[in-house]
């Protein structure tokens, strides 16, 4: 995390960009790898367009259930995914895709706003 409120990550996965990206565009795949390991997700709107929204339940595994609203503002295919997340904690989220190997480098840009950036990072 750095002091900008910007937490970055990246690793290489033994995926294909089109399989990563096919990860986002499918409700019924999201659903079941989206969030913390232990929770699911019940959509209620999943319209993967640019300009388009998501909305779901992240359920947790302690029976708790939690209300997300996104939008996409950019969608490139196979490389890039841009969302806002407009509930608390609020934030922008950029995953790039790139072709490396026989697999794909993911790069990971979360900035959260600054407000409630502390009680979201106590529980991370």
């Amino acid at each position: 995390m750095t002091e900008d409120r910007t937490l970055r990550t990246s690793r290489t996965l033994p995926f294909s960009p089109e399989e990563i990206y096919g990860a986002f565009s499918s409700a019924d795949l999201l659903a079941s790898w989206w969030g913390p390991e232990g929770f699911s997700n019940t959509f209620e709107i999943f319209d993967f367009t640019a300009g388009g929204r998501w909305k779901f339940v992240m359920h947790g595994p302690d029976g708790k259930d939690y209300l997300n609203e996104s939008f996409f503002e950019e969608l490139v295919p196979d490389s890039k995914v841009v969302i806002h997340h407009d509930c608390p904690p609020n934030f922008k989220l950029t995953v790039e895709l790139a072709p490396v190997g026989e697999g794909t480098h993911l790069t990971w840009e979360q900035v959260l706003k600054m407000i409630g950036v502390r009680s979201c990072l106590l529980s991370l």
